[in-house]
């Protein structure tokens, strides 16, 4: 019995839980689109929402195109509920945002396939592909840390009257500036709350970077090793084969030592039959004595 590809089968499990947190942080963004807060805030996580809905339909098309049968996938496995929970509202119709109800199913589905996982398999795979499970959440920690901060940041200052980050785009861009530890000072925070946000996004931000930077470094000297390699160094055959290497060096050596010296390096340089004979002999007298 075959059992059936779905869309979250033909990807990896890193990229499944990024799909997965994604998901979620999109859930609670329409959440807090239907709460009382004021129109810039509004115009900010209207812009966050479209750019998580640029990602699933970035989603849906590589599983559209992966999927062995493109109607399969849009109707049977629902992928037509992929497709509007993806289209970007933009604010014009603001009952659109019921739309994201869709991304439910997107929800289910993945939470279902790793739930029917061996943990054991999940935790091998975390631990052979870190780099990848790195990077992604580092992504999500970045976009979750610009999206809370801003958000709270610009909350704040828009109920005070000195506050010169009143926009959503100025939110947006003190966030990006802070979290990058630049600090231009153009645009900072007055209201003890939105100083609390600032501090909360300098701490992560340090973090985010240096992550990211130790990515980067792992990326440009090779990544990590293949553990499918297996280490010809180790166990009783890979030192009999290192010996067998060294001995067929020691002998070229020897070679080269009596084609230069007519003879007088093979000397120098006894083989390993004299050298045991030696040995025993010395020994033997040691008893004998």
């Amino acid at each position: 019995m075959t059992t059936r590809s779905t869309p979250a089968t033909r990807h990896s499990n890193a990229y499944n839980i990024f799909i997965l947190v994604l998901t979620v942080l999109s859930l609670a963004i329409m959440v807090l689109l239907l709460l009382p807060f004021s129109a810039a805030t509004h115009e900010l996580l209207n812009f966050y929402d479209n750019v998580v809905c640029v990602v699933f339909l970035i989603d849906f098309a590589i599983n559209m195109k992966q999927s062995p049968s493109k109607r399969g996938y849009f109707i049977r496995e629902r992928g037509w509920l992929d497709l509007l929970g993806s289209i970007p509202s933009f604010g014009f119709f603001r009952a659109s945002g019921l739309f994201r109800l869709a991304r439910l199913s997107r929800l289910a589905r993945i939470t279902r396939l790793l739930r029917g996982q061996n943990k054991k398999a999940l935790t091998a795979d975390v631990l052979h592909n870190r780099a990848h499970y790195a990077a992604l959440i580092t992504v999500l920690m970045a976009y979750i840390v610009l999206t809370v901060g801003s958000i709270v940041v610009l909350s704040a200052e828009s109920h005070s009257p000195d506050a010169n980050i009143k926009t959503g785009g100025d939110a947006m861009w003190w966030s990006v500036v802070t979290i990058t530890t630049v600090g231009y000072g153009d645009f900072y925070p007055v209201t003890t709350i939105g100083r609390i946000g600032a501090t909360f996004i300098m701490v992560m931000g340090i973090g985010i970077i240096g992550a990211l930077a130790s990515i980067m470094a792992s990326v440009l000297v090779g990544g990590e090793s293949d553990d499918s390699t297996p280490d010809s160094g180790t166990g009783p055959a890979g030192v009999e084969s290192e010996l067998a290497a060294i001995r067929s060096e020691l002998v070229a050596l020897r070679e080269l030592v009596a084609r230069l010296d007519g003879g007088a390096g093979v000397a120098a340089l006894p083989a390993e039959p004299q050298r045991r004979e030696t040995r025993s002999a010395d020994r033997a007298t040691e008893r004998g004595a």
